[in-house]
C-alpha cells in the first residue's frame, strides 16, 4: 500500500496533503484509507462543538457536566494516537508527554 505524506492541524481540526496550503503541526506518513478517518474524527469533532454552542445557552446545566466535552476529548485523544502511530521519534516523544496520551 502506497503511503503519503500528510500535514494534520489539531488546532484548526483540517487535514493538509501539501506543506503551504495553510499553518500545520504535524506531519504524518499514512495509507490512503487514513486521510478519511482524519476527516471524520475531526467533523465529529465540529458537531459536537456546536451542540456545546448550544448548550451553552442553557445556563440551568453546569458546563463540566456536558458529556459532549467527554466526546471531543476522546476524538482528540484518537487524532493524537493516529498522528503518534504514523510520526517520526520528536513527534511521537512530544505525543507521549500530552496529558491526553496517558
Amino acid at each position: 500500500m502506497p503511503k503519503c505524506k500528510l500535514y494534520v492541524s489539531v488546532t484548526d481540526q483540517r487535514v493538509f496533503h501539501y506543506p503551504n496550503d495553510s499553518p500545520w503541526e504535524f506531519e504524518v506518513q499514512v495509507d490512503r484509507e487514513m486521510v478519511p478517518v482524519f476527516r471524520r474524527l475531526f467533523a465529529q469533532m465540529n458537531d459536537l462543538e456546536f451542540a456545546n454552542f448550544l448548550r451553552a445557552h442553557l445556563p440551568y446545566i453546569p458546563y463540566h457536566y456536558d458529556r459532549n466535552n467527554h466526546e471531543i476529548d476522546l476524538r482528540t485523544q484518537k487524532v493524537y494516537a493516529i498522528i503518534h502511530e504514523f510520526s517520526d521519534e520528536p513527534t511521537k516523544r512530544f505525543i507521549e508527554e500530552l496529558p491526553y496520551f496517558r
